[in-house]
């Protein structure tokens, strides 16, 4: 996504534990983007950086899930949000490795489920998507056709809120357009 949006970004993996996060699903999501993007800034001290730390999280009737621990989870979570909605939480905090300023804040966007086949069910599973995903779904690949609709921001639920970028950067005295590469 930041690659689409104009950005150049350097990924690097942060190594931090995601199952000992605890809370609701808001703090779970935002506690994970501030660990992840404070364990980055750590390891690139004095170098000039904006470090993005992110995770997504569904929450279905108060409970936490993000990627299933295997295919039967995945079959289970989907039978458990057929015809139903949940709210998918996107935590991300940027950090200044210049400065140390920080901000932080999580987008939150109710997803509307359809209600696939057995058969429709099976057939995504197969594909292994559900298994790298927050929720075991995707608006952009083979759940797409199982998602009715969300409201809220859609780049949440593909794993970055651009528009929230934006707003963290402005609270660090970041121009987004300055970050872009033309």
């Amino acid at each position: 996504m930041l690659l689409e949006a104009g950005f150049a970004p350097e990924v690097v993996v942060s190594g931090v534990d995601e199952d000992v996060v605890t809370g609701t699903t808001y703090e779970v999501a935002l506690a994970l983007a501030e660990q992840k993007a404070e364990v980055v800034a750590k390891e690139l001290a004095g170098s000039p950086a904006i470090v993005l730390g992110g995770d997504t999280v569904l929450d279905v009737d108060g409970e936490t899930r993000g990627k299933p621990a295997s295919t039967d989870e995945a079959r289970r979570w989907w039978a458990s949000v057929a015809g139903r909605s949940a709210v998918l939480h996107s935590g991300l905090c940027a950090i200044d490795t210049e400065t140390g300023r920080r901000a932080s804040a999580v987008a939150s966007t109710v997803v509307h489920y359809g209600t696939p086949t057995d058969a429709e069910i099976e057939a995504y599973l197969a594909t292994d998507e559900p298994l790298a995903v927050a929720g075991a779904f995707t608006i952009d690949g083979y759940a797409a056709p199982f998602v009715d609709r969300i409201d809220g921001d859609h780049g949440a639920v593909l794993g970055l809120s651009v528009p929230l970028l934006r707003r963290l950067l402005r609270q660090l005295d970041i121009e987004i357009t300055e970050l872009w590469t033309l």
